[in-house]
Order: C-alpha cells, then sequence, then structure tokens
C-alpha cells in the first residue's frame, strides 16, 4: 500500500461546525484540522518521483491548505474493510483509464488531527469516533499503517443451517428473533411444516430469502386481508376496494398494479433521442405514454437520514426505469412528514419536548439531512425534482379510549415519487423464454443493508439497534445512471429492444428480485451465487444473495440478444453479469462453487406459496369531538404563528438544493414569478421538445384530520391534489390518476378500523364518483415508535397518513396558472371559491396545531359534485382567459393562500371579509375549507360569476378585495381594520424557517444574505434586456443547405444531460451525435470528424477527482486523447462549448487549448451546498462565437451546480483574463449590478463570473444552462411576449452561423 496525501478534506466553514458539534461532546477539544489521505494498492511499488501522474490525479479540492497546528489525537476514517466504496470504483477507473493499470485499487480516507487539554478517556473517544464516520460503510483507525486491512482478502464464509429436523419449530422461532425475520406465527408453522415435507433442515439463506419476499414490506398482507370490524363481516379486502376504483374507470389505463409503476395514455408528440446505430439524434413520433409510481422509505430515513432519503430516492427510480420492458424516468416528486422541528434559534408555542429513542434521529436532523440526500440522488442521477410537500407534526391527543397519547412522526414518511416516459410496445412485460440469460446490472453485492424488507415491517423499537441500522442501504447514483443509460439504449432499439423481462432490486436484494423476475415471467430460474459481483468476498451465502447494495437491476435477456447488451453495457462502462438461465420448471438453485454445495434448492410455490391469509378482527371507535375556541386570538398572533408552522411556511430550503431543469423539458416547477417564491400548486413537463403536451402532477394529503374523522382525511387528500393539479391545462376530471401512499400503526388502538373506514371512503365512494382510478400506491403499515425512557414505557403514533399524488395529461403547458398576482393587468379583483360553503371548520388546521387546539369538527368534501364542478369552472375560465392568477385553499387557510400570492405577485393587497358568511374572522381567515383563490380582471368579473351559476358554484363565490400599491396586507370587515402589515415583514415571518434550517446546515452568511434580500421592497425581480430580436432567426438561410454540420455531443458516464443540449443544436440546424468517451477511445468516433465538440452537464465520474477532474484527467493523461483533443482545440475551423460539468472539465484542459491560459477552475459553491436557481446573466463584451451580437443583453438562465466558484491559479489571471475580453457572461442582481451578493449570484464567483471565452472565441465555457431554457415554455418565468424562443437559442443559431 502506498499513502498519498491530499487538500483539506473540510472547507473552513463546515471544519468549524464540525468542531462545534465536537465541543458540545466536550469542551476539551481544542481545535480540528482535517485532510484527504489515498490508499493504492498496486501491482507493484510506483516511483512517485519518476511518475506523476498519480500526483496530479490526487491534486483537486478546497483550495484551502489543511492549517498547522497543535495535536494530539490522530483518527482516521477509511472504508469498512471487505467494501470497496463508490468513489473508490470511480477514481479506480480513472487511474485506469490513464493507463495507470499497475494501481489495482485507488481507496480514499480522512485524516482528523484533534486537539485535547486532556487526554479523552474511552467513552470520549468513542463518542468522537462516532461523530466522524458513518459505521456502516466506514470504520476508525488510529494510524494510517492500519489502513492496509482495506486491500486484505477475506475466505467465503459458509451457509448455515438452522436445525428444525432436531431443534423443533423453537428453532425457527429463535431464528426469526436473532435475525429479525419478522415473521408472523402462522408463517413459522408454515415453514416448518414445507421443510418437514422435504425432509431437510432449511439454511439462512433459505429463511432470511423467504422472511424478505414475504414481509408486509413486500407482499402488503394486511390490504390483502380479510376484515371483521365488530363482529361483522366486510365484503371486500383493502386491496379489492382500491382495485374497485380502476374497475368503475378504466379509461386511459394500460397498466395497473402489475408493475413497478402503473402507466396511462400520453399524447401522441416526437421523441428525441439517438438512433440505434449511428448516435445521430432525431425525432420519432409516437404516443408518449405516461408512468407514475410513488415510494416510501421511512424507516431508513429514520434511522440514517441522509442515506436513507437517498436511497428511497434511488430505489423508486429504478422503478421506473424497470416499468414494462424499460423505460425513462422523467421527473420526480418527494415529501417529509416528520415530528416537530424544535429549531434552536426559532422555538414555538406549540412545540413541547416529549422525547424519542436514542437510535432514531430527530425531527431536525431528519429535515437537516433527509433532504439533502434525496436531493443529491435526484441531482447526480439526474432528473428534476418539481412538487412535494413537507409536514411537521406531534402532539398529545385524545384518542378513542379518551386517553391521552402522543401522535406525531417519529418514524418519518418519506416520499419519493415521480413520472417517466414509456414507449407503447414496451408497456407490458411478457413470459421469458426457457434459457433465456438472468442478469444482475450494475454494481457490486456489498454487505449494505440487509433484512430491509423485514425491518421496514415492524414497530420502530421493537427490533435490535444494530439489525435496525444494518436495515439502511448506501447510494451510488452515478451508477444508477450508468444503468439507465444501458436500459435507454435498449429502449431506443425499438422492437429489437434486448430486454424481454426487468425488475429493480430493493428490499431483500437478488433474493427477492431474482426470483420475482422468475416467477412473474413465468418460470424457474438455476442460479450460480459465484457469478453475482461481488465486492466483499469474506461475506456468505446469505450475505451475498440477500444484501441490498443499490443501484442494480435484474434482467433476462434472449441468448440471441448477448453480444448486443454486451456492446452496450461495455460503452456505457456500466458492470453486468450472467449469473443464470431460466428454466421451464418452477424451481429456484443457487449452486455455490467455492463450497461445491447449492444455498438454495426449492420449489418455487415454497417460496411463493400462500401461507394462511390474514384475517383483521378489528374495532371502531369514536373520538369526542370538543369545540375549536377562537376568542382571545389576536389576529396578528395567528398570523404569525400559522405563517411559522412548517406546513405553511416557505419550502425554500427544500427547493433549491434540487435541480429543476435538467431534461430541458420542465415548464412549472416549484419557484413562481420574476421573484422565484415557491409556491406553485403543481409541476408540469413537456411531452418533448416539439411539442406544448405534457403532464402534470401535484401532491395532497391532510393527515391530522385523521385524528378526529379518518374518512374526512382521506377525502380532503383526494380533493387537495385535485385543486393542486387543477392548475395545468387537463381536459377532464377522469383524466387525473392517482397514487395512494397508506400509512398507519396497524395493530395500534383504533387505526385498523379507520384505515378499513377510509380506503372504502376514498375507493369505493369518492372515486367513483369522482371518475377517477387509483391505478398504483404503497403501504406502510408500521408507523409507531415505542422505546423506554428512565424507566417508563413511551412511544409516538403517527396519525393515519394518506398522502396522495396526481398524475394528468396536459392539453398545453403554456395554459399552467400560478399564483402570482399581476400588477400589470389593470384593475383587477380577488375571489375566493368556498366549497366548505361557510362552515370554516378548524379541526387539524395549522391554527388549531399552532395553539395546542387540535379537536374540533374538521373540514372535508361534502359533496363530491362541488369538486367535480369546481375542476369544470376553473376549466372553463382557464379557456376563456380569465384567471391571472389561482392557489388553492390548504395549509394556513384563506390567509396563507392570500399572502402567499402576494409574496410571488410582490405587491400588497385591500381584503375585504364583508361578503364572507361568518362572523367568525379567526375561522374564515385560517380555515383550511377545500377552494381557492382566483384573479380577473375587473371587466372579466361579471363572465366569472356567470361561469360559477352555470357550475352550480354560485353559492361559493366572494368577492373578497383587490390589490393596493402600498406593498401592505390589509384585512377589512365592515370598514373596520382587523390587519394591517407589510408584506416584505410578512414574507419574512413565512421564511423564518426555511432560514433557520439554511443557517445550520449551509453558509451562515449566505442563508443571512437572502433571508435579509426579502426586505428590499424595491427590488425588481428577474427582468430581461436584449440587444437583439428575440425571435429572429439567423439560421433561416440553411434550411436548405444540404449537409448540416456534425456535432460532438460528447459525455463520460456519468454525465446526464447529453439529451437537452443535442435538442437546442438540433434545432440550429445541426446534425447531433451522440459521442461516449468509449467511442473516442475505441476509435468509433474521431473528433476529427465533428465541427462542434460540446461538453455536457452532470456529474462524470461523480465528480470524484474535483469537478470535472477525472473526466479531464483521463483526457490529459491519456496521449491518444491529449493528441486528438489538442488537434481538435488548434483546428481553426472547429467550436468548443463546456456547460456545468463541461465547463468544469474543458476549463481543467486549458493546457491544450489556445488561448485559455487565464482561465480559473471551479470549485466548491461559497454556499457550501448545490445550488439550483434562474439566474440573471448579462453577456460581455468578447470573442464567443455563440455570444456574437448578444453583448449587453440580460435575461435569465438556469443554474443548477455544487461547484461553480471560480478560483484563479494565479494572482493576476482574473484581471488579465478581463482585460483580454475573456469574460463572456457574469451574474448579475435585478438592477443589472454584476454581483458576487447570494443568492443572485449562486456560488460565490469573484466578480459574478459565470462563463469564459478563448481569446480568438473559438472556445467558450460557462456554469449556467442555456440549453436547458432555449424555449419560452421552459422557463420558470419569463416575459409575456416571449411566445416560442428563449434568448439562449440565439447563442447556438450564433455557432452554426460562425461555421458557414
Amino acid at each position: 500500500m502506498q499513502v498519498m496525501y491530499g487538500a483539506a478534506a473540510l472547507s473552513p466553514f463546515k471544519s468549524s461546525r464540525l468542531l462545534r458539534a465536537l465541543q458540545e461532546l466536550s469542551p476539551d477539544i481544542l481545535s480540528l484540522q482535517t485532510r484527504y489521505v489515498h490508499l493504492l494498492d498496486c501491482e507493484s511499488e510506483l516511483d512517485l518521483d519518476q511518475n506523476s501522474i498519480p500526483a496530479a490525479l490526487l491534486a483537486y479540492g478546497n483550495e484551502n491548505p489543511p492549517a498547522a497546528g497543535q495535536s494530539n489525537l490522530t483518527r482516521v476514517v477509511i472504508p469498512r474493510p471487505g467494501t470497496i466504496s463508490p468513489w473508490s470504483s470511480k477514481a479506480s477507473d480513472i487511474f485506469h483509464n490513464c493507463g495507470l493499470h499497475a494501481v489495482k485499487r485507488v481507496e480514499r480516507g480522512i485524516v482528523y488531527e484533534l486537539h485535547f487539554s486532556q487526554a479523552p478517556d474511552t467513552d470520549l473517544l468513542a463518542a468522537v469516533d462516532a461523530l466522524l464516520h458513518d459505521r456502516m460503510t466506514q470504520i476508525v483507525i488510529a494510524d494510517v499503517n492500519e489502513a492496509a486491512q482495506l486491500f486484505e482478502t477475506a475466505a467465503p464464509a459458509p451457509v448455515q443451517s438452522v436445525p428444525i429436523l432436531s431443534g423443533g419449530k423453537q428453532a425457527l422461532a429463535e431464528a426469526n428473533q436473532s435475525m429479525g425475520l419478522a415473521l408472523a406465527d402462522d408463517e413459522i408453522d408454515y415453514l416448518f411444516e414445507q421443510f418437514q415435507a422435504l425432509q431437510r433442515d432449511p439454511n439462512d439463506v433459505e429463511l432470511m430469502m423467504f422472511a424478505q419476499a414475504n414481509s408486509e414490506h413486500c407482499r402488503h398482507k394486511i390490504f390483502n386481508a380479510s376484515w371483521s370490524i365488530d363482529g361483522a363481516e366486510q365484503a371486500k379486502s383493502l386491496f379489492a376496494m382500491i382495485r374497485h376504483t380502476h374497475e368503475r374507470s378504466p379509461d386511459n389505463v394500460l397498466s395497473a398494479y402489475s408493475d413497478n409503476a402503473a402507466v396511462m395514455r400520453g399524447h401522441t408528440g416526437e421523441r428525441f433521442f439517438p438512433a440505434p446505430g449511428n448516435g445521430q439524434y432525431g425525432y420519432v413520433k409516437e404516443p408518449i405514454h405516461i408512468l407514475m409510481k410513488v415510494e416510501t422509505h421511512n424507516h431508513p430515513t429514520a434511522i440514517a437520514p441522509f442515506p436513507g432519503a437517498s436511497t428511497g430516492s434511488g430505489g423508486e427510480i429504478r422503478d421506473e426505469g424497470a416499468t414494462g420492458c424499460g423505460a425513462k424516468p422523467k421527473a420526480g416528486l418527494t415529501g417529509f412528514s416528520v415530528s416537530n422541528l424544535q429549531i434552536p434559534d426559532l422555538p414555538q408555542p406549540w412545540e413541547q419536548p416529549l422525547g424519542k429513542p436514542a437510535h432514531i434521529a430527530s425531527a431536525l436532523d431528519i429535515m437537516l439531512e433527509g433532504p439533502i440526500g434525496g436531493a443529491a440522488f435526484n441531482n447526480e442521477f439526474g432528473r428534476p425534482n418539481l412538487c412535494g410537500y413537507f409536514r411537521s407534526f406531534e402532539a398529545e391527543v385524545l384518542n378513542e379510549a379518551g386517553e391521552l397519547e402522543t401522535r406525531g412522526y417519529h418514524k418519518p414518511i418519506m416520499i419519493a415519487g415521480g413520472l417517466g416516459n414509456i414507449r407503447e410496445p414496451h408497456v407490458l412485460k411478457s413470459d421469458i423464454d426457457v434459457g433465456a440469460k438472468l442478469i444482475v446490472l450494475g454494481g457490486p453485492a456489498m454487505l449494505i443493508g440487509l433484512g430491509g424488507g423485514a425491518a421496514s415491517s415492524m414497530t420502530a423499537g421493537t427490533t435490535n439497534a444494530d439489525l435496525d441500522f444494518a436495515s439502511v442501504q448506501r447510494e451510488n447514483a452515478e451508477m444508477e445512471r450508468r444503468c439507465q443509460e444501458v436500459i435507454d439504449r435498449c429502449w431506443q432499439m425499438g422492437d429489437a429492444n434486448p430486454i424481454s423481462f426487468i425488475h429493480d432490486v430493493g428490499a431483500g436484494g437478488l433474493s427477492n428480485a431474482l426470483p420475482e423476475l422468475v416467477k412473474d415471467g413465468g418460470r424457474g430460474g438455476r442460479f450460480d451465487l459465484r457469478s453475482i459481483p461481488n465486492a466483499e468476498p469474506g461475506m456468505s451465502p446469505l450475505e451475498i444473495w440477500c444484501n441490498e447494495s443499490q443501484e442494480r437491476y435484474v434482467l433476462a435477456i434472449g441468448p440471441d440478444a448477448i453480444e448486443t447488451f454486451t456492446a452496450i453495457c461495455e460503452r456505457e462502462r456500466c458492470p453486468f453479469a450472467v449469473v443464470g438461465e431460466s428454466t421451464a420448471e418452477k424451481h429456484i438453485s443457487l449452486a455455490d462453487n467455492h463450497f461445491n454445495n447449492a444455498p438454495i434448492d426449492l420449489p418455487m410455490d415454497v417460496l411463493f406459496g400462500k401461507p394462511p391469509k390474514m384475517h383483521r378482527d378489528v374495532k371502531a371507535g369514536s373520538v369526542a369531538i370538543d369545540e375549536f375556541a377562537t376568542d382571545g386570538i389576536e389576529l396578528a398572533d395567528a398570523a404569525r404563528r400559522v405563517l411559522n408552522m412548517p406546513s405553511v411556511a416557505s419550502k425554500s430550503f427544500l427547493i433549491t438544493i434540487g435541480d429543476r431543469t435538467i431534461t430541458g423539458l420542465v415548464s412549472r416547477d416549484q419557484m413562481v414569478g420574476p421573484w422565484q417564491v415557491p409556491v406553485a400548486d403543481a409541476a408540469v413537463t413537456a411531452s418533448s421538445f416539439s411539442s406544448y403536451t405534457g403532464e402534470a402532477m401535484a401532491m395532497g394529503e391532510r393527515t391530522p384530520l385523521a385524528l378526529f374523522d379518518a374518512p374526512a382525511s382521506g377525502r380532503m387528500a383526494i380533493a387537495e391534489a385535485v385543486t393542486n393539479i387543477a392548475i395545468a391545462d387537463i381536459e377532464e376530471i377522469s383524466d387525473i390518476k392517482l397514487s395512494a401512499n397508506w400509512m398507519v400503526a396497524a395493530g395500534h388502538g383504533h387505526e385498523d378500523a379507520k384505515l378499513y373506514a377510509t380506503v372504502k371512503s376514498v375507493a369505493m365512494e369518492l372515486c367513483p364518483q369522482l371518475g377517477i382510478c387509483i391505478p398504483v400506491g404503497k403501504d406502510s403499515m408500521s408507523m409507531r415508535t415505542v422505546w423506554d425512557e428512565n424507566g417508563q414505557a413511551k412511544s409516538n403514533t403517527a396519525p393515519l397518513s394518506l398522502v396522495i399524488s396526481a398524475f394528468a395529461p396536459v392539453l398545453d403547458i403554456r395554459q399552467t396558472i400560478t399564483p402570482q398576482l399581476r400588477t400589470d393587468e389593470g384593475d383587477t379583483s380577488l375571489f375566493l371559491i368556498d366549497l366548505g360553503r361557510g362552515q370554516n371548520r378548524l379541526g387539524g388546521s395549522a391554527l388549531a396545531q399552532a395553539f395546542s387546539q387540535l379537536n374540533s369538527s374538521v373540514p372535508d368534501l361534502d359533496s363530491a359534485d362541488d369538486l367535480r364542478h369546481f375542476f369544470e369552472f376553473i376549466t372553463h375560465c382557464r379557456q376563456h382567459n380569465l384567471l391571472l392568477a389561482y392557489h388553492d385553499r390548504s395549509d394556513g387557510g384563506l390567509f396563507a393562500a392570500l399572502t402567499e400570492m402576494c409574496f410571488a405577485g410582490h405587491c400588497g393587497a385591500n381584503i375585504v371579509l364583508d361578503e364572507l358568511p361568518s362572523a367568525d374572522t379567526v375561522a374564515a381567515l385560517f380555515a383550511e375549507e377545500l377552494g381557492a383563490v382566483v384573479q380577473v380582471r375587473a371587466a372579466d368579473q361579471a363572465r366569472l360569476e356567470a361561469l360559477a351559476q352555470q357550475f352550480q358554484l354560485d353559492q361559493c363565490l366572494y368577492h373578497i378585495g383587490g390589490l393596493n400599491l402600498d406593498d401592505e396586507i390589509q384585512i377589512k370587515r365592515q370598514n373596520e381594520i382587523l390587519f394591517q402589515d407589510s408584506r416584505a415583514e410578512l414574507q419574512r415571518q413565512w421564511a423564518a424557517t426555511s432560514y433557520h434550517i439554511q443557517r445550520l446546515r449551509d453558509n451562515s452568511e449566505c442563508a443571512q444574505q437572502e433571508y435579509d434580500l426579502l426586505l428590499e421592497s424595491e427590488n425588481p425581480g428577474l427582468n430581461t434586456d436584449l440587444s437583439f430580436i428575440l425571435n429572429d432567426d439567423v439560421t433561416l438561410p440553411y434550411i436548405n443547405v444540404g449537409a448540416k454540420p456534425r456535432v460532438a455531443v460528447l459525455r463520460e458516464q456519468g454525465v446526464n444531460g447529453q439529451v437537452e443540449m443535442a435538442a437546442v443544436f438540433d434545432r440550429a440546424r445541426f446534425k447531433a451525435v451522440d459521442v461516449h468517451m468509449t467511442d473516442l477511445l475505441t476509435g468509433r468516433h474521431n473528433l476529427n470528424d465533428f465541427k462542434v465538440l460540446v461538453a455536457c452537464g452532470g456529474f462524470s465520474y461523480g465528480d470524484v477527482l474535483g469537478a470535472g477532474g477525472g473526466w479531464a484527467k483521463s483526457i490529459l493523461f491519456n496521449p491518444a486523447m491529449r493528441e486528438q483533443f489538442g488537434q481538435f482545440f488548434r483546428d481553426s475551423n472547429t467550436l468548443t462549448l463546456g456547460v456545468c460539468n463541461g465547463c468544469q472539465m474543458v476549463s481543467l484542459l486549458q493546457e491544450l487549448i489556445p488561448g485559455s491560459e487565464h482561465w480559473p477552475q471551479f470549485v466548491r459553491n461559497r454556499s457550501e451546498q448545490f445550488e439550483g436557481r434562474l439566474s440573471l446573466v448579462q453577456i460581455e463584451q468578447s470573442n464567443s462565437a455563440f455570444l456574437d451580437g448578444m453583448a449587453g443583453s440580460r435575461f435569465p438562465l438556469a443554474v443548477a451546480h455544487g461547484e461553480g466558484r471560480a478560483l484563479f491559479r494565479q494572482s493576476d489571471d482574473q484581471a488579465a483574463l478581463t482585460q483580454a475580453g475573456g469574460i463572456a457572461l457574469r451574474y448579475v442582481d435585478n438592477k443589472g449590478m454584476p454581483t458576487e451578493h447570494y443568492p443572485e449570484n449562486p456560488n460565490g464567483s469573484p466578480e459574478g463570473i459565470a462563463g469564459l471565452t478563448s481569446a480568438d472565441g473559438r472556445a467558450t465555457i460557462m456554469m449556467p444552462h442555456p440549453e436547458r431554457v432555449f424555449r419560452a415554455s421552459q422557463n420558470s418565468w419569463h416575459p409575456d411576449d416571449w411566445t416560442e424562443d428563449a434568448p439562449s437559442m440565439r447563442m447556438f443559431r450564433n455557432a452554426r452561423c460562425w461555421l458557414d
């Protein structure tokens, strides 16, 4: 082993934050320094003096050198021996691609040098170590030399038998407990009988496989159970009632209940992808069907929030990709429900310390780390996350027995879902041919995540904490991206698609996925254990077969297609292995040629047979309802509390961490208007780059209501999803399809009966009345946490929670309505549409939670006809262009809806409550009855009222005021001012929760700057000023030109932004060709055949050697690549563009690019966070061929990066570059001035540097993404006079003209 030290592992900000956390353990810890250490396992000793390449490869990271200082304790954190870290797999690839084949493997650790005022004792040292490492994937050692154990190979562990023939049923019961199998008594009986009949002992592999396959998590036993309630037999199971919605409303559902995701009919359009064979991008006209899936990852997120949420997102993405015979994930949604946050600097009157078990994360930790984990996976994979919800709830509530109990989300809800597209011939899976090759695609097996299906099916706290932790997986999004690229190449082959069957690998690992693959394909399977890619050779057969190592898929490929499939995988550098064959006999066998035995040899009906069907015999109950007393509540106090309530407050801290523009097909994200306020009701995506049809999705949940009226909670969740998605141009309400995620503490109190009543209400009654079906969903039946605190038994039980996600095809994405109040439309009026018809029920509302008076009558959807008429009313208003703004009424009631609309419009409002029937002002403002607020022109008021009457809503429509020029929100009744405050101050209150979490999580200086920006009432918001004619297509002379110039749309493993880049070049009359780096390395393509090279965005090699570093260095240190790129850059007839990750990569090739000697490199954002923004840029005067004629123009561009801050290598480089006209574009504030202020400058680059050009203008690099917003409809906000083109389209047309 050779050791090479690197840069500081943590920035000064992160170091100081870690030091503060350590000092909370002990004030004896005085200082901390960190640095990376690289560990090289070599065939023979490298002479590092003679070979400078390793040092060059490992020169990356923070610009701050490790600080010298006192230290009297060294701790070194390294990967857990026996595993290969995701960092290592990618870094080792880079070493090999640079010709360093003598380096078998490179790993990375972190050296922590700590200075103690006195030597720590054993307990303190253990506590310090616990803060420094993740015990699932890492260990702590005292000396770097001990890291040599990383490269030792352990002997495989053998299979273990469970002696039921000699030990009887008790042996099974003991194994159930010690292995955390979560088997029910009847399942133990079933297994005992089956193995007695086979006359042999089961082994640990078979038992773990059975436990995962038959866990509640995987088999949904409660939803398939028969039911008795109060002694009365019920006619249908829960699942049968859900299926009833599809039976009643099957229209346009192409696949339901039988696959990883449901599929509904989409619009016909032109899909854009590279042609199989030559890689040339083009359009294919066909139906673009829509798939939808929503998952939960609750238990793992409670135990380890970052990896729990990350792998939750990754698992759901795999579900989408593994739908049918292969599909394309497109856009995501996410949601979190947690207990009270208890932010240290933001105490809230409704929060009381009610305790929690030690081994689960606090609500605050979950919200600090979990959303980052989920966002990071989506970002690196390349999927935009476009909508969601966030609720915190924890309170002592009277239950049906009249007893106080703690209800909340210690076991959180972590929702991950989304939509994708699939080709019509690939929607349905078919039978697998006998003799088909069974394949594992993706990363290797590692002992990371074991028993997750069982662990997620149990009440938190009833299992061993170590088993809980062991059940949490770890993520490698870049590997999943490679797998998806393979799937994409397969489905793009159409009828020649080599995939005949595909499943994702999730709970239970291969022990679930491979048997399910062959069972669902109508076959048996013969498998070889040692053919499974394995990074941890010392694992036992159980651990190899059952581990839940992520980013894997299992596939069936016909023998005649293996060669094609192999070529695809090699091109994408995606690992795969043939691990078995399908058989005609319904039998599962697993051979182990190391021990020459068969750990599994079972008839499939033993594994998938039917243990006795579950029967639930439960009793119903009811809660005594109180009345909410609003007397004595001051409006100003109520406003502050409600605006601070997390379910109401700004979700900015959850949104800007995510890439919301990747794919270039996003039309409506969460951020609304010129001031980018996070208040959108739904997400909208485009079907393709050449049409205006699309897809919409939205969410709905009203879980606190279930404590008092569970069916009402279910109805309200569906209704909220409908009122949210109503902003999109959907033809009719029956076009909406729902995913239902059900969460409950099954077996506790009266929760089972409440679950049955709620399912019955929504599935047997409401959905059929609306004509809507629920073709997909998920359940989590163990939403209860129990623990012992100082000898006292304690618990925290979630309310029955139905989270609804709604999906629908969209007719015209341009017709989406937002909550932004328009101040430029003359005289306008605001109207409330009140589907509660004046009842103003406050039970379970944000106001009730804020004043700890939860129990009273809850809002409800009293009439399905009202909701149907409401949807039709909004649809007709849109068709008649009546609505300037729309916002649904939900959490926070009318007050929250109005203030959020004012925040989005950066304006004030005069609200008059005279028309409202209720005299209770507090209830009128804060009741969360269904409905919406709309803005219309005063001239259109009569038409609005006539339509309301037409749709039987005239008794629900109330005129409630209009806008003012004072930037104040004023509420009056009978000419008496009841409330008045500035819009800016109210928005600061609304943003406080987000600000405080950002301060704890990110660079606190940046969080403060963004928070203070809300005080600038005169902020004009995003704006545009163009020096060219927007709609002037300067490439029109090239329409009839025969040969289009070829552009190499270049990508490396981990790049994810190539399709939208190809689309914009295609529109600019180029011939765009998909070029992977492996194409250049193998000679399939050569840069000499192209006029333009564009390096695309993403996370090449997972950015393991710095942003774009691995990609660049694999060019610089490969002689053939160095020469080919150098020749291209020197050719005066070529152009080069680098965007985001491509910008970072090309900047590191400056020694090959003439005229780029002063270019900087790009390092971690000043905020210490990934930034997804719509940022205002100004085009500078430069020689850039791409920006010709655009100097002085100002317009927004999409930004999505974590490492975009320009760092110059020499002190005079910046001045020299500026003097030479090498700055191509800058970030500017909303007044047009170059800025380093956050968030207008999202990364902190000096003088707002956003893009650069070479001296002759042939090479241009930039961190913003012009390729994602080249159409007006792709922009989160744009001026009304933009029609089809957006300003960045001119860049690519300029390139076409330059080549002439």
